[in-house]
C-alpha cells in the first residue's frame, strides 16, 4: 500500500519547490463580501495565479524533481486539462518532451495552453477516467515518466506546500474552504495545516466522488457531469487522499447555478477570474450551502483560473 506523505516529505516539497512556483497572495474581498456575516473575516488564497494557471504546478513540479532525471521519452500524464498544463509547463522547463491525455469534455482553452506549452495532446473520448486508462497504456509503451495529478505521494506532498504556504501567511485560521475533483489538494491541505483547522470540502452535486465516499466508508465510483466536469470529474476518490480526508473534513454539495454565480461574482466583486472548478469552493458560500461561524477567519481557495473570461461580463 502506498503511503501517504510524512511531515519530512512535505518539508522536502517545500524546499524543492523553493524558486519553482509562486508564492501566492491572499487577499481580503472586505467585510460582508460574499454573503458572509459582517464579524467573519474571510480571505481567498489565489492558488489561480500559480505558474500554469492552478494548484496544479506544485505536485507537477514535485514529482518530477524528487524523481530521477526523466527518460529521453520525457513525461506523461492524464488530466482534465489543469494537471496537463502542468506537468507540459514543468517539461518545458526541464527541457524534455510531454504526452498529455485529456477528455473530450476538456475545455478547449485548456487544451490549446497545453499544445502552447509544446507538449503532445490525445483527447479520448468519456471522461477523466477513461484518458487515465489511455494514458497507462502508452506508458507502458514509451517508458515516459508518469505523474498522477492526486493519487501518489509526491503529488500530495507538492499540494501540501500550499498548505504549509497558507498557514504562514495568516496570524489566525479557523477553516479552509477547498474544492474537491480526485481529492489531491484537499489531501494536502489535510496533511499540512494544524488539525483544529476545519476543512470543508466542497464538490458539485453532479460530481461528488468524495461524498460517495464518505457516505459508504470506502472509495466508491460515481457518474459525473455538469460545469465543472473537466477539473471535478474524477470518477473515483484517490486512495491516498481518501485516507488522508476520511474523518477529517466536512462534505458540502452545490449546484452547477451556484458554481456559475459564483464565477461571475468573483469577477465582478473582486476582479478576479476563475474557472468553473476554481470557483467552487467559493459557490458553498454564496449559495448557504456553507455558513462560516460568526468572529471566524474563513479562507476561500480559488484554485484555478484556465478558462476563457469573454463570459464573465453581461
Amino acid at each position: 500500500m502506498a503511503e501517504l506523505p510524512t511531515p519530512d516529505d512535505i518539508k522536502a516539497a517545500v524546499d524543492r519547490l523553493r524558486g519553482h512556483v509562486r508564492r501566492t497572495p491572499l487577499i481580503n474581498p472586505g467585510s460582508g463580501t460574499f454573503g458572509t456575516d459582517p464579524s467573519v473575516e474571510l480571505v481567498l488564497k489565489l492558488e489561480s495565479l500559480q505558474h500554469a494557471g492552478s494548484f496544479k504546478a506544485r505536485g507537477s513540479f514535485n514529482s518530477a524533481l524528487a524523481a530521477p532525471p526523466p527518460p529521453s521519452s520525457g513525461l506523461i500524464a492524464a488530466s482534465g486539462g489543469n494537471h496537463g498544463i502542468a506537468v507540459a509547463h514543468v517539461a518545458r522547463a526541464l527541457g524534455v518532451p510531454a504526452e498529455i491525455f485529456v477528455p473530450a469534455i476538456s475545455a478547449p482553452v485548456k487544451i490549446e495552453r497545453i499544445r502552447q506549452r509544446g507538449a503532445t495532446v490525445h483527447v479520448i473520448e468519456g471522461v477523466y477516467d477513461d484518458a487515465q486508462i489511455a494514458c497507462d497504456l502508452r506508458q507502458v509503451e514509451t517508458g515516459a515518466f508518469s505523474i498522477h495529478p492526486f493519487d501518489a505521494m509526491l503529488t500530495l506532498a507538492g499540494q501540501a506546500t500550499m498548505g504549509v504556504e497558507l498557514v504562514e501567511q495568516t496570524a489566525k485560521l479557523d477553516a479552509v474552504v477547498v474544492a474537491v475533483g480526485g481529492g489531491g489538494l484537499a489531501a494536502g491541505l489535510a496533511l499540512s495545516i494544524p488539525n483544529d483547522v476545519e476543512i470543508i470540502c466542497v464538490e458539485p452535486e453532479r460530481s461528488q466522488c468524495l461524498r460517495a465516499a464518505l457516505d459508504f466508508g470506502k472509495r466508491t465510483t460515481v457518474d459525473v457531469s455538469g460545469v465543472a466536469a473537466d477539473s471535478l470529474g474524477a470518477r473515483t476518490v484517490g486512495e491516498l487522499a481518501f485516507r488522508a480526508l476520511e474523518g477529517r473534513v466536512q462534505s458540502v454539495l452545490v449546484s452547477d447555478e451556484a458554481i456559475l454565480d459564483a464565477r461571475r461574482r468573483l469577477w465582478e466583486e473582486v476582479g478576479v477570474v476563475a474557472e468553473t472548478g476554481g470557483a467552487t469552493a467559493l459557490a458553498a458560500l454564496t449559495s448557504g450551502a456553507f455558513v462560516a461561524e460568526p468572529g471566524s477567519v474563513l479562507s476561500v481557495i480559488v484554485c484555478g483560473s484556465n478558462t476563457d473570461p469573454s463570459d464573465l461580463s453581461p
